[in-house]
């Protein structure tokens, strides 16, 4: 195995696809109409990186650890670790030296906070890599608080107050995400079937769609309670834009009940009119915000 086929296996184990989902820290500071003054802009900037890398070392431990359960899965068994291009001593190295640079990168840029912050994302992720992933309803937290927890460092480092609003929405729109995610697996391969995740045995797709649909419901209201004056005066543009956030969510909806909700990061990327909606709602809810 050359040097250059194991750097590529760690690149593709790394999952840069995913970093899509590192979007949500721009969330705390858009939210609060500081995204565009030049040091919440840089901090922002290093938050996003640092958990890019945070993610990549947890994907790199979380492959090696399962590398034999991967091989002898139908798809996963082509995981770079799985297939024999990146040893699992490599991985785990790797993943040691990034948890060490991000944490000390953060924390000598003056980011204490943001460096907290990482600390327990990752020992959360590596708890859930371990042994509560088996957990069921532990794992839709955990993963929940991923989301989250990215959601919260683009307002930490940027020294942004989040309101209570804003974390309603964060951690109920995490849970909306990650139940989808749960139901799209088990619709995919059938109730009470473990042979991809052992958590999946005891979920059926009605609690999983029991779940969901109350963490949308509970989505939608919170944001319209900001929407329409929950902590200042309202404004027409941030009323509005309430409609284009209701039919993105409405349109991931389907994605869930068909089964087609595996992987957020595909949805996000491959639906385009998700990707429109989102769009609308972007520029509605940043007009609002700038105007109030």
């Amino acid at each position: 195995m050359s040097a250059s086929s194991a750097a590529r296996g760690l690149v593709r184990t790394a999952r840069p696809r995913q970093w899509v989902k590192n979007v949500l820290v721009v969330a705390g500071p858009l939210a609060a109409g500081n995204l565009f003054s030049p040091d919440p802009a840089r901090a922002v900037l290093v938050a996003f990186v640092s958990f890019c890398i945070a993610a990549s070392s947890v994907y790199l431990i979380n492959d090696a650890l399962d590398v034999e359960a991967d091989r002898a899965h139908p798809t996963k068994r082509n995981r770079p670790i799985a297939a024999g291009l990146v040893s699992v001593r490599s991985a785990y190295v790797t993943a040691a030296a990034l948890i060490v640079v991000v944490l000390a990168a953060t924390f000598a840029l003056g980011y204490a906070e943001l460096t907290l912050l990482l600390a327990v994302y990752i020992a959360l992720q590596l708890a859930y890599c371990i042994f509560l992933k088996h957990q069921p309803v532990l794992d839709l937290a955990v993963v929940s608080s991923g989301f989250l927890l990215r959601a919260v460092a683009g307002g930490v480092a940027a020294d942004v107050e989040l309101s209570p609003w804003f974390l309603l929405v964060a951690a109920f729109g995490s849970l909306f995400m990650v139940a989808g995610k749960r139901y799209s697996e088990v619709h995919v391969v059938g109730e009470g079937n473990a042979t991809t995740r052992p958590s999946l045995e005891l979920y059926s797709q009605s609690y999983l769609r029991f779940v969901w649909s109350i963490a949308a419901a509970a989505t939608v209201v919170f944001y319209s309670l900001w929407a329409v004056g929950g902590e200042t005066v309202p404004t027409t543009l941030a009323e509005l834009s309430i409609v284009p956030f209701v039919l993105a969510m409405l349109r991931y909806a389907v994605d869930i009940d068909r089964g087609a909700a595996g992987e957020p990061e595909a949805i996000v990327l491959g639906d385009r009119v998700l990707q429109f909606l989102g769009v609308l709602w972007l520029v509605v809810f940043a007009a609002g915000v700038l105007t109030r």
